[in-house]
């Protein structure tokens, strides 16, 4: 080969190389806020984005009240620039152990305590509650152990505007002490009923949150319970029959610490604590049938004791893991839905310690998650992850009918020229650069919204079910 031919080569593959390097943007995690114990300690659910575009969580301790020994835990506001707010600090009577928080359309947000209310149990048995964008903090319900006690996952909203979440004890069957955990719904107003109680042969300890599949039906999972005494997936249906779907073995996983996700292929997809190959946790997929296929088994050096995914806007799936890793304070991870592992980051506690639920993806496009301990103060932290994926817009709802007013998230959206649903035009109205308020067009089918906007379209990141 002459020296010309060699240097066109190299030039040739020089070219290449920058323009995947062009192709493939850099990762960058920062450190965005640092619990100090008054403005919070512990975070241990996911951050949800608010129509304003800020984030909001719940921390289980901490807070400016003492009536709890390491505090009653708070709600708190961070921005994606890292100013961080406490809203409210509970004091024991109004809840202790925030674990969760979703918005309802009205703009207020609605979440659960572990503990505090009630005192039939020793430490109170949980609440709901309700909480303006302002901290104006709200009792809706407190549990008395028959109806539940211990909600410690979040509550999500129905089709139907009432939310539902689950309580780890509580509930009419005593095959378990303390109750084997319950199922429930709950209306904006504080009406709570009980659609479910385990006994132990069909789950118990419910730990983890539920989800609304496409066909309307909820999915969830318990910690323990079943028939091998490693937890359970479930089914509840319209008529509150429950189904169990599929009992963990061990060698499968087993303890699902974190509940599942849809995925836009229909299958639900989740962690579990433990088991597998290597004991410390695994992925798995679960067919609306109840058919599990573990993708993963973690091995400590990728991480152990998975908490939950999500799915983001490239189709593949994103986690935490609560240890494991580089310096065993646990990590962030992507995984394909073959199964292909690559650890995003390990965490070294000067940065966080022990992330105990997945991250969420912006309307940015970039990910935002919190850990339990580790940072500045050894409290916990607020971190963001970006991997160079686009922005997009969110429904508030994934369903409705026709005519029903949907919000949709998203970003720089003052300017927005038109609002489609699965190509129908809808009308629609720009509340603010991070929200606007669509009616769902007559005529319109499932599928993506769409946001027109000056700089591009904007696509929800799932479909949109239209309901008859």
């Amino acid at each position: 080969m002459g020296k010309l031919e060699l240097l066109k080569m190299i030039c040739v593959v020089l070219i290449f190389c920058i323009a995947g390097a062009i192709a493939s943007p850099a990762q960058i995690f920062s450190i965005l806020g640092n619990f100090d114990f008054p403005n919070g300690s512990g975070p241990n659910v996911e951050l949800i984005q608010g129509t304003d575009g800020n984030f909001y969580g719940t921390t289980g301790q901490g807070g400016t009240n003492n009536n709890c020994t390491d505090g009653c835990g708070t709600v708190f506001k961070i921005t994606a620039k890292g100013a961080l707010t406490s809203l409210h600090s509970f004091n024991g009577t109004d809840g202790s152990f925030a674990t969760g928080l979703v918005q309802g359309t009205n703009g207020n947000f609605y979440g659960t305590t572990a503990n505090g209310g009630n005192n039939n149990c020793t430490d109170g048995c949980g609440t709901v509650f309700k909480i303006t964008a302002k901290g104006v903090l709200t009792s809706l319900h407190s549990f008395n152990g028959t109806d539940g006690s211990g909600p410690y996952s979040g509550l999500i909203r129905g089709v139907n505007g009432s939310f539902y979440g689950t309580t780890d004890y509580g509930g009419s069957n005593t095959n378990c002490a303390g109750g084997c955990g319950t199922v429930f719904k709950i209306t904006a107003k504080g009406v709570l009923t009980s659609l479910h109680s385990f006994d132990g042969t069909d789950g118990s300890t419910p730990n983890a949150g539920l989800v609304q599949g496409i066909d309307g039906d909820f999915y969830g999972t318990t910690y323990s319970g079943g028939a091998n005494g490693c937890g359970t997936v479930f089914k509840l249906n319209s008529k509150n029959t429950l189904t169990s779907l599929h009992s963990f073995n061990g060698t499968d996983g087993c303890g699902v610490y974190s509940g599942l996700i849809q995925g836009t292929d229909g299958n639900f997809y989740g962690t579990t604590e433990v088991g597998g190959l290597y004991t410390d946790g695994t992925v798995f997929q679960m067919t609306t049938e109840g058919a599990v296929t573990t993708l993963h088994s973690f091995s400590n050096t990728d991480g152990s004791y998975p908490a939950g995914l999500v799915q983001g806007t490239d189709g593949n799936l994103y986690g935490a893991t609560q240890g494991g890793g580089n310096f065993t304070y646990g990590t962030v991870f992507q995984i394909t839905a073959a199964g292909a592992l690559t650890t995003l980051h390990s965490f070294d506690y000067s940065d966080g310690e022990d992330p105990q639920s997945a991250p969420v993806q912006a309307t940015s496009g970039i990910f935002y998650g919190t850990t339990y301990f580790g940072g500045a103060d050894g409290y916990g932290t607020v971190f963001s992850l970006s991997i160079g994926l686009g922005p997009f817009v969110e429904t508030q709802t994934s369903s409705g009918k026709v005519g029903a007013d949907v919000n949709i998230l998203g970003t720089d959206l003052t300017d927005a020229t038109g609002v489609t649903f699965n190509g129908t035009a809808a009308v629609f109205k720009v509340v603010s650069s991070s929200e606007i308020k669509a009616e769902v067009p007559a005529g319109a089918t499932s599928g993506a919204v769409r946001v027109t906007t000056p700089s591009g379209t904007l696509t929800s990141n799932v479909n949109f079910q239209v309901r008859p």
